[in-house]
C-alpha cells in the first residue's frame, strides 16, 4: 500500500482510513457502540485508547513524558497539546481575525467572540454564556460549591484551573518567563501584565474620565470611584470596602493576624506588600532612580510618589471634600477625619487613635519614656 493512501471510507462522514480495523473502530463513534468496559469503574468506551486513558486516572499513572520539561501525562494527546507550549505552535487559525490557537476546541470558543453567541443561560440570574463549561462554573457562584480541594492545605476552589494555579504557591513553580528580563511568573496573566511594564501599554480605558490602565481588574476597581460602589462588607464591624484586598487587610487589623514572615529576621506582617518593602531594608537595594534628581528608591511605587514632588501632581482625591493628595496612604489617613475611625487601640487603656504615630506617642504616657533630649542642656 502506498503512503497516505486511505481506501477505507466511512459511509457516514466520508473520513478515509488506511486500515479496515481503524475504520471499524471509527464507526463506533457514530453507532455509540462501547464494547470496552473499565474493570475498575465499569464505564464503557468505544476505543482502546480511551479505555487506556481512563485506567491511568485510576492508577495515577502518567506514561507520556515531555522531553523538554519532564512533565508527565496520562494521555498521549495531552502531551501533544502540551508540547505546543514549548514550540509555540498554533496550527488552528481563526478565519475571521487570523488569530492562532494550539487546540481546535479553543478556536470554536473564540469564534463566539465574533458571533456574540451566548446559547447557555443561567436558570438563576438569566446571564448568558458562550460555553457550557463557563455556565457550569458560574452556577457555583450561586451554590457556593467548591469541589476542587488542595491536597496540601485543604483549601477549596470552584474551578479546577484555579486550584492548579493555587498549587504553584506551594511548589513555587514559575513556568512563565519574560523574554525581556527573564523574570519568572506562576501565572500567564501575571506575565502578560508584567510585559506591559516594558511596553508601557495601557489598553484598558475608563469611559468616565478616560484614564488608562495596564490591568483590567485595576480599571474595574477604579470605576468604583465613580459609581461609589463598595461591594465588600466586613462581617465584624459592617464597614464596607471597594476592594477585596482592602477588606482582607482590614480584617487583619481586627484579628492582629500577621501571616507574612520575613525569612531574614522572622518579623511578621499583615500584608504581603509590606513584607516586600521590609525585605529591602536587609538588601539596601535601590534599583529605581529619579531622572530629575538621581535619588534612588527601593520600590517603584516610592519613586512614583517622589516624582510628584517634582510634578506637584495630587492624583488621590477625597470623595467627601475633594482635597487632593500625592500619596494614597495620606488620603487614607485623611479619610479618618471624616469617618472618625480610630483603628489603632492602646493595649493598656483601650483608647483609640486614627494614626499609628499617635498611638506610639500615647504609649509613652504609660511607659514614661522620653526619647527626645535637648542638645543644649
Amino acid at each position: 500500500m502506498h503512503a497516505r493512501e486511505k481506501p477505507f471510507e466511512c459511509g457516514v462522514c466520508s473520513k478515509g482510513f488506511s486500515r479496515k480495523s481503524n475504520l471499524k473502530r471509527h464507526l463506533r463513534l457514530h453507532t455509540k457502540e462501547k464494547p470496552l468496559p473499565c474493570d475498575l469503574c465499569k464505564k464503557e468506551f468505544s476505543l482502546e485508547s480511551h479505555l487506556t486513558a481512563r485506567l491511568c486516572t485510576h492508577t495515577r499513572e502518567k506514561p507520556f513524558e515531555c522531553d523538554v520539561c519532564g512533565k508527565g501525562f496520562s494521555k498521549k494527546w495531552n502531551l501533544k497539546i502540551h508540547l505546543r507550549m514549548h514550540t509555540k505552535e498554533k496550527p488552528f487559525a481563526c478565519g475571521v481575525c487570523s488569530k492562532g490557537f494550539s487546540q481546535k476546541c479553543n478556536i470554536n470558543i473564540h469564534l463566539r467572540t465574533h458571533t456574540r453567541e451566548k446559547s447557555f443561560a443561567c436558570d438563576v440570574c438569566s446571564k448568558g454564556f458562550s460555553q457550557k463549561s463557563t455556565l457550569k462554573t458560574h452556577l457555583r457562584t450561586h451554590t457556593k460549591e467548591k469541589p476542587f480541594a488542595c491536597d496540601l492545605c485543604n483549601k477549596g476552589f470552584s474551578e479546577k484551573s484555579t486550584l492548579k494555579k493555587h498549587l504553584r504557591t506551594h511548589t513555587r513553580e514559575k513556568p512563565f518567563e519574560c523574554d525581556v528580563c527573564n523574570k519568572g511568573f506562576s501565572h500567564k496573566w501575571n506575565l502578560n501584565t508584567h510585559l506591559r511594564t516594558h511596553t508601557r501599554e495601557k489598553p484598558f480605558e475608563c469611559d468616565v474620565c478616560y484614564r488608562r490602565f495596564s490591568v483590567k481588574s485595576t480599571l474595574k476597581t477604579h470605576l468604583r470611584t465613580h459609581t461609589k460602589e463598595i461591594p465588600f462588607p466586613c462581617d465584624i464591624c459592617s464597614k464596607a470596602f471597594s476592594r477585596r484586598s482592602h477588606l482582607k487587610a482590614h480584617l487583619r487589623t481586627l484579628t492582629r493576624e500577621k501571616p507574612f514572615a520575613c525569612d531574614v529576621c522572622s518579623k511578621g506582617f499583615s500584608e504581603k506588600s509590606t513584607l516586600k518593602t521590609h525585605l529591602l531594608t536587609h538588601t539596601k537595594e535601590k534599583p529605581f532612580v529619579c531622572d530629575m534628581c538621581k535619588k534612588g528608591f527601593s520600590l517603584k511605587s516610592n519613586l512614583n510618589t517622589h516624582l510628584r514632588t517634582h510634578t506637584k501632581e495630587k492624583p488621590f482625591a477625597c470623595d467627601m471634600c475633594n482635597k487632593g493628595f500625592s500619596v494614597k496612604s495620606t488620603l487614607k489617613r485623611h479619610l479618618r477625619t471624616h469617618t472618625r475611625e480610630k483603628p489603632f487601640e492602646c493595649d493598656l487603656c483601650s483608647k483609640g487613635f486614627s494614626q499609628k504615630s499617635q498611638l506610639a506617642t500615647h504609649l509613652r504616657t504609660h511607659t514614661r519614656e522620653k526619647p527626645f533630649a535637648c542638645d543644649h542642656v
